[in-house]
């Protein structure tokens, strides 16, 4: 059967009429999701099993398995149906079996520091020689070409550590909640990266040059900045937190035929500091390096993500979606607790709440765990490929016109101070409803801007209502966001029952009314550049 253009189906997709409607509300319910989510939470119990036992969890690693383990077996037991995985393909993982780095001459220091995902080991302890050596231009390569066989390479001045007097917990004044109720602005570009960036030396060049030199190891600082965006294009910034605090990511590729890479290590920035100042004294440094790690290569896929599911029980909308989710894979430094082992958890605790309460939604309601968030959105851009559309063509599957609405958190641990409407100004009306019950729990606030950079884009870019929660950022830019202090000691417990209550209460929400929610225009497909 030939399908329905998007245009047709985006027309009958909502009623605008309906959206304007009152909305039917079960007060009575939202008593007994408030009871069960604020008094009987489990919510830290499973956020402590997603990120003290089984985090970190990178994508593939074991960590990520073990955690999707639990998450089946957790939900199995709650009685939710349908629950499984359902795997792609990303590559090859990786994670990180033991590191040691200290400082051996001219004094002996312990070194905090992290290796990069996807760079390799140093098969062994090695020792090597500390330079400074900063590679910006053609020029600087050709000078330290046939000077680095066997050392190990500082590519960044010092940077300055500042006292902690800027802003470090951030909260939702009546100045940010009126931004964020306002047109987009343009944030201010966060300052800093990699090494070599904005250079003309690519890190493919830089990294080609360090192995061909013979280069024992990289050791980089981070970025050249202490001062954090807000993110979802606002101009909140916090300043971030050093003090052995490391923030790192990736600094290889997870396609097995990639060039291969150098040790790279990120260290935390005193310490980095500390060799430069002794190098430009002209004292030599020497460092001992025990890096292990483990690629694990894929046969079969090594990614997936968990979904599972409360049958909709209405003969006529019981073949209609809500999907409410999370990515639950992390970096590797912590443990993935504010990012996103808290999310995970919340979305997991709203459904155990509405199953709990034994619900009857006329809508079936949905959650997926995406794996792959932190590689680009891969897991829900894959899971929205599979089910709904591909945005490059931009040709709809059956499945994604009984689709009301994805609700995503991903803002760490912070309570649910409202929602970003994504440019959908049709749900004004609706959400404006849905949260007036809530203003005692501090949901006051409706974004119009849109918001991207976690999975709920992946739903919007097939004209899916996809939202994010706006939440409390509190120590998440500052502190926690990929760094090795992502841990459960910085989650907020009275702010995660809160988090899983809300969400329960717009999940059942979207499962009950007499509509779907409404869509926006439909995206056109996207062209290949």
């Amino acid at each position: 059967m030939r399908l329905r253009s998007f245009a047709a189906l985006s027309i009958l997709a909502a009623s605008p009429l309906a959206a304007q409607a009152p909305e039917k509300l079960d007060y009575a319910m939202l008593g007994r999701i408030r009871e069960e989510g604020l008094q009987r939470s489990q919510v830290m119990e499973t956020l402590s099993w997603l990120a003290d036992v089984h985090g970190p969890r990178l994508t593939g690693s074991p960590g990520f398995k073990g955690a999707g383990a639990y998450a089946v077996d957790r939900m199995n037991k709650w009685g939710l149906a349908n629950v499984k995985y359902e795997p792609w393909s990303m590559g090859r993982s990786w994670s990180l079996e033991r590191f040691s780095g200290h400082m051996i001459e001219p004094q002996i220091q312990p070194l905090i520091g992290y290796p990069k995902a996807w760079t390799p080991g140093t098969n062994g302890v090695v020792t090597g020689d500390v330079v400074l050596v900063i590679i910006n231009t053609a020029a600087d390569m050709e000078k330290a070409r046939g000077t680095l066989r066997g050392k190990i390479v500082l590519p960044q001045r010092a940077r300055e550590v500042r006292l902690l007097d800027g802003p470090i917990v951030l909260r939702m004044g009546e100045k940010e909640k009126a931004e964020a109720e306002s047109s987009p602005v343009t944030a201010g570009a966060p300052t800093g990266g990699r090494p070599g960036a904005g250079s003309g030396i690519t890190p493919a060049q830089l990294n080609k040059f360090y192995l061909d030199e013979g280069v024992v190891a990289v050791l980089d600082r981070g970025s050249d900045s202490d001062m954090s965006a807000g993110g979802s294009d606002m101009s909140w910034e916090t300043q971030r937190v050093d003090g052995g605090t490391v923030f790192v990511g990736s600094g290889g590729s997870r396609e097995p035929n990639a060039p291969p890479v150098p040790v790279q290590v990120t260290l935390a920035v005193e310490h980095y500091n500390r060799m430069v100042r002794i190098l430009e004294k002209g004292v030599p440094v020497k460092v001992e390096l025990d890096v292990r790690v483990k690629f694990h290569e894929e046969t079969t896929p090594n990614a997936f993500n968990v979904v599972a599911e409360i049958p909709g029980t209405d003969p006529a909308l019981k073949d209609e979606v809500v999907m409410i989710g999370a990515h639950f894979d992390s970096w590797h430094a912590g443990t993935g607790a504010t990012d996103n082992a808290s999310g995970s958890s919340a979305m997991m605790e709203a459904m155990r709440i509405l199953k709990t309460l034994n619900i009857k939604p006329r809508r079936t309601i949905r959650i997926a765990l995406w794996g792959g968030e932190e590689m680009g959105l891969m897991g829900a851009r894959e899971y929205v490929k599979q089910h709904f559309a591909d945005p490059a063509t931009m040709q709809p599957k059956p499945d994604w016109s009984k689709i009301s609405a994805y609700y995503n958190i991903d803002n760490g641990t912070g309570k649910i101070r409202g929602i970003w409407m994504q440019s959908n100004y049709g749900v004004s009306p609706i959400f404006k409803q849905w949260i007036e019950p809530l203003k005692d729990l501090d949901v006051n606030t409706l974004g119009p801007r849109s918001v991207g950079s976690t999975d709920h884009a992946a739903f919007d870019a097939v004209g899916i209502p996809g939202f994010q929660f706006i939440q409390e950022r509190l120590e998440y830019n500052s502190r926690t966001h990929h760094s090795n202090m992502d841990t459960v000691d910085h989650v907020q417990a009275a702010d995660m029952k809160q988090m899983a209550t809300v969400v329960a209460w717009f999940a059942y929400n979207t499962a009950m009314r007499d509509e779907k929610l409404p869509r926006k225009a439909t995206p056109t497909a996207r062209v290949a550049q």
